[in-house]
């Protein structure tokens, strides 16, 4: 299981280097500066989430016995997918109404670190 979270986070670093290649290059004469910063932090988040699975894997290597982990990814994956893919969304196609589902994705990526900190705490065999 530890290998999809590396796996997952690896190819999300990926796709953060391409997006936010895009918005700098690709993006940047076509979206209006507001509009372009709200790409950007799609980008910002999706990458400090990509580095959380990688994380995830590496710390459920450390400590197999602790099943929240994997629930901790769960919560980092489906966060990025609900909050920095609303964001893209909003960006690229002007669909503001989508911005309701942003929040729900923030409060996936906070519970997937308070999971990640809970799982490490309580296992505390490392």
């Amino acid at each position: 299981m530890s290998r999809i979270f590396l796996a997952l986070g690896a190819v999300n670093a990926f796709l953060c280097v391409m997006l936010g290649a895009l918005g700098s290059h690709g993006l940047k004469s076509i979206l209006a500066p507001d509009i372009l910063t709200t790409f950007q932090i799609g980008v910002q988040y999706h990458f400090y989430h990509a580095i959380g699975l990688i994380l995830v894997g590496l710390a459920m290597d450390r400590l197999p016995q602790a099943r929240a982990l994997k629930f901790s990814g769960i919560l980092m994956m489906t966060g990025i997918v609900l909050f920095s893919g609303t964001l893209y969304v909003v960006s690229l196609t002007g669909w503001r109404g989508l911005g309701m589902v942003a929040p729900l994705g923030g409060t996936s990526y906070m519970a997937g670190w308070l999971l990640f900190a809970w799982a490490t705490w309580k296992n505390k065999s490392a």
